[in-house]
């Protein structure tokens, strides 16, 4: 596969994987290396009333290079929206008339040059999830397995996570106790509750960090709000 050429006009693209602590892997890279050349047609072309259509080439004459490359630059352009998981990559080629041996050819050339890492893309959307949207385990183990992340890479990349359930569940809970002080006590806490749940906290660690973040409110604490009276 030869490197596209690059006249300095092209955009260039986003990082594919984000690297937190390490090297940067860019996509700039895998545009030089990777992004193939599409060829442009040089045929002169002709009225339909003295021609017609061509008719399509069948896949089985296809120059299988042909179907490589342009199969690469397929799975290129989808890196460059977004990271992928190599189940998603593999879903991209199967798309492009690639056979299952294909498949496996491009899925190795793309892991060996790091433009596909379910481990970093685990790590990267383990941070994304605690740092922007709050989320406890279990939601970020659904999230990893929705992008196709084999289970025992889920499980790694969970298991370097600090055992904080309990302290971000409250810190969450906080967030959201001030908008809530309008209901009565049990009203409340059920909502937040189902919050908690939703972000992956459950049983006791949302019901310690709603009741918490509602008594703070109650009296004037992290978070201000009217007091609330619990019915037990």
């Amino acid at each position: 596969m030869s490197p596209a050429h690059d006249d300095g006009g092209e955009d260039r693209l986003a990082p594919v994987i984000p690297l937190f602590g390490g090297k940067m892997t860019r996509a700039s890279e895998l545009a030089r290396d990777e992004a193939p050349t599409e060829p442009r047609s040089t045929a002169t072309p002709v009225h339909s009333s003295v021609q017609g259509r061509r008719p399509p080439q069948r896949p089985e004459e296809s120059d299988p290079d042909d179907v490589a490359r342009h199969a690469e630059g397929a799975l290129v352009r989808k890196l460059r929206a977004r990271s992928l998981s190599v189940s998603e990559a593999r879903q991209v080629l199967r798309g492009q008339g690639l056979d299952a041996a294909g498949i496996d050819d491009v899925i190795d050339r793309f892991c060996e040059r790091g433009y596909l890492d379910d481990a970093l893309l685990a790590e990267h959307l383990v941070i994304s999830g605690i740092e922007r949207k709050g989320q406890g385990r279990v939601a970020l183990s659904r999230a990893l397995a929705q992008r196709g992340v084999p289970r025992d890479v889920i499980d790694a990349a969970l298991g370097d996570l600090p055992d904080d359930d309990a302290e971000r569940a409250l810190e969450f809970a906080r967030t959201k106790a001030r908008s809530l002080s309008r209901l009565d006590f049990d009203t409340a806490l059920r909502r937040l509750m189902g919050q908690l749940a939703r972000r992956g906290y459950g049983g006791s660690v949302a019901m310690t960090a709603a009741r918490t973040a509602l008594a703070e409110a109650s009296l004037g604490g992290p978070t201000t709000g009217v007091r609330f009276v619990d019915s037990d």
